[in-house]
């Protein structure tokens, strides 16, 4: 399954669960519930997610290094500081949070199945190659890294 690493933009990756998500809840109404707020709940959670994405590019610009998330191999420096500090990945747990916020929405229990499958995909073919790249870039400091910095939350 390598052949799947680092090849689709997690960008991309969340866009096709959201589309599948809408497609699941517009095909099965009766899984849908009513949620009081709906819509204040989804535009916090979505403003919440983009805010920390944008806070990991931000910091990613400031240290000069790449946000290419298909070419982690040209890490020019180890980013521990600001939002790195609490979360390895912040850029996808701001892309979760804004699919949460699009299933708070939808109102439909089915369509947040897509959540894990996110999660497990991002995972697999993005966050594992990556820490395999970053952990050859900077050896032991990346490790103690790892170690003591969450890799979502």
């Amino acid at each position: 399954m390598r052949s799947l690493e680092l090849k689709i933009p997690p960008p991309v990756v969340a866009l096709a669960c959201g589309a599948l998500m809408w497609f699941l809840a517009r095909e099965t109404p009766f899984a849908s519930w009513p949620v009081a707020g709906r819509g204040v709940l989804a535009l916090t959670l979505a403003a919440l997610g983009v805010c920390i994405s944008a806070s990991g590019v931000v910091t990613f610009h400031r240290a000069a290094t790449t946000t290419n998330p298909m070419r982690p191999a040209d890490a020019s420096t180890l980013v521990t500081g600001g939002i790195y500090r609490r979360t390895r990945n912040p850029m996808y747990l701001g892309l979760l949070l804004v699919l949460l916020g699009w299933g708070a929405q939808l109102a439909n229990v089915l369509a947040l199945l897509f959540l894990p499958g996110f999660v497990l995909y991002i995972d697999r073919f993005q966050i594992i190659p990556e820490e395999r790249m970053l952990a050859g870039l900077f050896g032991t400091e990346y490790q103690a890294y790892q170690a003591s910095v969450r890799r979502w939350l």
